[in-house]
Order: structure tokens, then C-alpha cells, then sequence
């Protein structure tokens, strides 16, 4: 599969140099890597052959380093065999997923802190993000993390504010 490309057109077949042959196979050996972050039922999901599933479970259960690299070798050779797109797809997914997460989190921490900051001025801001905010119920969410910091008591308010806030962000009509 690595050691030429056919040409469709002329149905002549050109070689693969070495060096790109080596870029290729490091590149099956990361994604294999990649593969062992998932949990065994995302793995059944990729509908991988089952010898490279044994392979994937095999080095999950190594912890020599050496042992696991020869492994993941193994792995690297098992997946030249199959066609690697649905787990590039299947990676960049969770990759997408997470990072869509994470700036969901920096949205609700930001908007906390310029409450906290703000006051009242801030709420614009968050009522442009969530519009059928309660704006009672966060007016007197922001006092209380506001009477706390400034107490320097334990941030009980602040968190029901930033729970809040998710809440809000993961309601469906938003």
C-alpha cells in the first residue's frame, strides 16, 4: 500500500521515497498513540479490525517503555493496512469537542469575574450572552460573591454563580 501510487489516469504506478514512506508510518505510529487515549468502547466504534484492537488493548496494559514503543510499532504496521481516515476524522472530532468546551468554560469564567469586578454594569454583557437570565436571582448571586470576596470568606456565592451561569449556557433555549 506505502511502496507506490498507482496513477489512475495513465495506470502507471510511481514509487514512494523512503524518507516519505518513514513520514507515513511515524504518522500511523501518532495516531496509534492518539487511539490509546480512547476507552474501549470508542475503539469498537472506529469498527477497527480486531487484530489491531488486541494490539490497542495489549499496550494499554503495558507500562514498560521499551515494551510499549515495540508495541506501538506493532500498531503502526497493523494500521498500514486500513484505511486511517475515519480515525483522523474520529480524533479531530474529540480534538473540536474539547477545545468548543473549553472556550465554553473561559466564556462562563469571564463573565464571573466582570460580574465580580462590575457589578451591575456587567450585566449587559452576560444578558447579550443569555437573554432570559433571571436578572433578580443573578443580581443576588453577584452581591453575595461580592460580600464574600470582600469579607475574604470562601467562595460559596461565587461558585453558585459560576454554576449558575453553566446552567444557563447548557439550557437548550439559549
Amino acid at each position: 500500500m506505502l511502496s507506490a501510487m498507482t496513477n489512475t489516469e495513465t495506470g502507471e504506478t510511481e514509487d514512494i521515497s523512503k524518507s516519505q514512506r518513514k513520514r507515513d508510518l511515524e504518522d500511523l505510529k501518532k495516531l496509534g498513540w492518539r487511539l490509546l487515549e480512547f476507552s474501549d468502547d470508542a475503539l469498537r466504534q472506529l469498527a477497527l479490525p480486531e487484530t489491531l484492537l488486541d494490539a490497542l488493548r495489549t499496550a494499554q496494559r503495558i507500562k514498560s517503555h521499551g515494551a510499549r514503543k515495540r508495541q506501538m510499532q506493532f500498531i503502526g504496521k497493523l494500521m498500514r493496512d486500513i484505511d486511517a481516515t475515519p480515525i483522523r476524522e474520529a480524533i479531530d472530532a474529540i480534538d473540536h469537542h474539547q477545545s468548543s468546551q473549553t472556550r465554553e468554560f473561559h466564556l462562563i469564567e469571564d463573565l464571573r469575574e466582570k460580574l465580580l469586578i462590575k457589578g451591575d454594569s456587567a450585566l449587559p454583557e452576560v444578558l447579550s450572552h443569555f437573554p432570559r437570565t433571571d436578572r433578580q436571582h443573578l443580581r443576588k448571586l453577584v452581591r453575595q460573591a461580592r460580600k464574600e470576596l470582600e469579607a475574604r470568606q470562601p467562595p460559596r456565592a461565587s461558585r453558585l454563580l459560576f454554576r449558575y451561569l453553566r446552567e444557563l449556557q447548557e439550557d437548550p433555549d439559549y
